[in-house]
């Protein structure tokens, strides 16, 4: 079973987006992922790092996101991990895609994309951590 890793370590600030997303298009170029799917990944990564972000620490002291990435079984893990406020984009509620763009609530929409990009997106508060999961079956894209 080849297993390939990657892990790092992001500002909490939204600069930090262009790292992100070369560090993702490195590896994935590394390990033969279609543009398609780096262009998917990196999306569902973006919103997910923007959120903590922007929503996740109370003030604007200097914090760490870890990022994870492997590669096993025809699947792409993304682990990320924070000390932030407590969130579960998991079981957050998203919008109905279908209401009139009048009668939609405010927020939600990228945390539906993310859930429609990923095929699994977990989330576990461990020693004060926000750890969220996202698993990607390559063979899709």
């Amino acid at each position: 079973m080849a297993r390939n890793n990657l892990s790092f370590k992001l500002k909490n600030n939204i600069s930090e987006l262009d790292k992100l997303g070369r560090k993702l298009s490195t590896f994935g170029n590394k390990i033969g992922l279609s543009k398609k799917c780096i262009f998917q990944i990196n999306l569902a990564l973006d919103e997910l790092f923007t959120n903590i972000v922007s929503y996740g620490f109370p003030d604007e002291s200097p914090q760490w996101i870890s990022v994870a990435l492997s590669h096993v079984n025809g699947k792409i893990r993304v682990e990320m991990e924070d000390t932030g406020i407590p969130f579960d984009p998991a079981s957050a509620e998203t919008p109905d895609p279908i209401t009139e763009i009048e009668n939609c609530k405010v927020g939600g929409l990228g945390l539906h994309l993310v859930k429609k990009i990923m095929d699994e997106i977990t989330y576990q508060r461990c020693d004060e951590k926000n750890i969220t999961t996202l698993v990607k079956n390559i063979s899709d894209c």
